[in-house]
């Protein structure tokens, strides 16, 4: 059940079978109904309309042409005709995996499937994956804001040119941000807005699969940056994809995060679970990322997101203040990408110092590998910029590389 479960991405959303026949399936409890809506139909709403079936959910079975092709061709820009208090609302499918901006500067899916699949080589080393004795030296890296000559640079161009570099300096791993396509490109890829497509502001998805090809036949390790925290609030992507608060989202004030002008996933959802584990298992099965760092975990952690709280002793950490569905949804995501690809990285951003957040799930942990120690960069770059040697703080050091408690 948890193998299917978790490979849902292979039924929701847009697919073409091998009889060139396309099934399309989707969650979207309290609308009206649904249609499948672009050029291929003229932008007809009651066209290519989806059955409703139990829960919440919608299914459409579209047969091949006459001539025995697709309705749907290679780079075919579609979007799906959501009906609510009989109005009709143009939405992106949570599980498209492929979007692009339209000349209207509005989001739009594309539908993807180029004649010949991308063919990944088999590299004689697998990627390096370090045990408990050997330490990860990661070069994290953002492809758009990688090219020396003030352009938004490429999938390929990163693997061509940077990744050479990379393994020549001494690094075993590389941390990739902003892959998940976001509304907003100066938010280094923070506001999500589609969770299963590589952005296109750096190229076509097989282009993506070619860097990370590129970097396994270089002996290293790619992760992937997962903001499974705070997807954007806009329209334009996963946000009132039922035309509501609600949806995979809390629909209440907890839904929001005023900080961050983002939205909160309602762990305790079970179409949320499977959509994100499903996410999960999605970036390792095609595109062969080695593990995640997982973003913004303080922010999961807590009902405060951390804001404020000084995490002085125990009580601050297991307390009412604790979101404990998120740290079942953590613990679960951890178990799973152990369960179906053994050897894999996890990464936690997380600053309160979490007892337990490293420690293996069969000892009470959560599971994660590492956390990532945020605090200390801006610490050493503070101190060596702007104190003098004699005035650094012994104490303050300490209490930074330190920051965390007993068991984790």
């Amino acid at each position: 059940m948890l193998d299917q479960f978790t490979l849902s991405y292979r039924e929701y959303g847009v697919h073409l079978n091998a009889d060139n026949s396309i099934t399309c399936l989707e969650w979207c409890p309290g609308v009206q109904g649904l249609s499948l809506v672009g050029d291929f139909n003229n932008w007809n709403p009651n066209s290519h309309s989806y059955d409703e079936l139990e829960f919440g959910k919608w299914k459409l079975e579209i047969p091949p042409n006459e001539d025995g092709s697709p309705l749907l061709k290679n780079g075919v820009v579609y979007k799906i005709a959501v009906k609510k208090n009989d109005q009709i609302f143009e939405k992106l499918s949570p599980w498209t995996t492929y979007v692009e901006k339209a000349k209207t500067n509005i989001s739009v899916m594309v539908f993807y499937h180029p004649q010949q699949p991308y063919q990944w080589r088999d590299h004689p080393e697998q990627p390096y994956l370090p045990d408990n004795n050997r330490s990860l030296r990661i070069y994290e890296a953002h492809v758009g804001i990688s090219s020396p000559e003030g352009k938004v640079n490429t999938y390929r161009a990163f693997a061509d040119d940077l990744i050479p570099r990379i393994k020549k300096q001494g690094y075993n791993c590389i941390q990739l941000m902003a892959v998940m396509e976001h509304a907003y490109y100066g938010s280094f890829g923070y506001q999500v807005t589609s969770f299963f497509a590589p952005s296109s502001r750096f190229g076509k998805p097989d282009d993506l699969k070619y860097l990370i090809d590129e970097a396994h036949g270089a002996g290293l390790i790619v992760l992937l940056d997962v903001p499974h925290s705070h997807p954007k609030n806009v329209e334009d992507g996963l946000n009132k994809w039922t035309c509501d608060d609600g949806g995979y989202f809390h629909s209440n004030a907890r839904g929001y995060h005023s900080q961050w002008d983002s939205r909160l996933f309602d762990y305790t959802n079970l179409e949320t679970q499977r959509f994100l584990l499903s996410n999960l298992r999605y970036w390792q099965e095609e595109y062969k990322f080695d593990g995640f760092r997982f973003d913004g975990v303080t922010s999961m952690l807590y009902h405060s997101h951390g804001l404020g709280d000084c995490f002085g002793s125990y009580d601050d950490y297991f307390g009412l203040n604790t979101d404990t569905d998120s740290v079942i949804y953590l613990t679960l995501a951890n178990y799973l990408i152990q369960k179906y690809h053994p050897g894999s990285v996890t990464i936690a951003e997380e600053f309160s110092g979490m007892p337990a957040l490293c420690r293996p799930i069969e000892e009470g942990g959560q599971g994660f590998d590492y956390r990532l120690a945020m605090s200390l960069p801006d610490m050493w770059i503070k101190i060596l910029k702007h104190q003098q040697d004699e005035d650094w703080n012994i104490a303050d050091i300490v209490t930074t590389l330190e920051n965390r408690r007993y068991a984790f």
